[in-house]
C-alpha cells in the first residue's frame, strides 16, 4: 500500500478572475452544482469560509453529512479543508484548491485530493476512486459554470 499514489491533482484554466472563481469555493452552497464527483447533495446558505479554522457542514449524495474544518486560507488564492463526521475524528484526507491569476481576467486552477494520513480503512476504495480525472472534472464543471455567467 505505501507504493500507491496518496496525492492526486488536476490543473486547468478558467475564462474568469480569481476572485470570482474563489467565491465559488468558498461557498460551500455552490460546490453542488460543479462538483466532479457527483459526491455533494446540498450546504447550507450562510457558511462562506474566512479564515482557517472555520467550518462549514456539507450533505452528502449519499446520504450523510461532513464537517469541514478549513485548514489551509488565503483569500482568493487558496482553501483546503479535511472533512470529518460528526462527533467523530478528522479520518485524515484533505481537498485543496489553489488559484493563480494568469492575466487577462483568467486563472490557472489547481485541485488536489491528498489522503496520505488517512486513517480509516473503510474509506480506502472511495479515496483510490478519487483520480485527477474526477478533479478535472470538478475544474471543467466550475468553468464551465462560470462561463454561463
Amino acid at each position: 500500500m505505501s507504493d500507491e499514489q496518496r496525492v492526486v491533482s488536476a490543473s486547468g484554466v478558467i475564462d474568469a478572475p480569481a476572485a470570482v472563481v474563489f467565491e465559488q469555493i468558498a461557498d460551500p452552497s455552490r460546490q453542488p452544482a460543479w462538483d466532479g464527483n457527483e459526491n455533494l447533495k446540498r450546504a447550507d446558505e450562510g457558511q462562506r469560509v474566512r479564515q482557517v479554522g472555520d467550518m462549514f457542514v456539507m450533505f452528502l449524495t449519499r446520504g450523510g453529512e461532513r464537517h469541514n474544518r478549513i485548514v489551509e486560507f488565503q483569500e482568493g488564492r487558496l482553501i483546503a479543508w479535511r472533512p470529518s463526521v460528526p462527533g467523530k475524528p478528522e479520518p485524515g484526507h484533505l481537498w485543496r484548491w489553489e488559484l493563480r491569476p494568469i492575466g487577462s481576467g483568467r486563472t490557472e486552477v489547481t485541485h488536489t485530493y491528498d489522503w496520505t494520513d488517512l486513517r480509516d480503512r473503510s474509506r480506502l476504495p472511495r479515496a483510490r476512486a478519487t483520480t485527477s480525472d474526477r478533479l478535472k472534472a470538478s475544474i471543467d464543471r466550475l468553468a464551465a459554470l462560470l462561463a454561463e455567467g
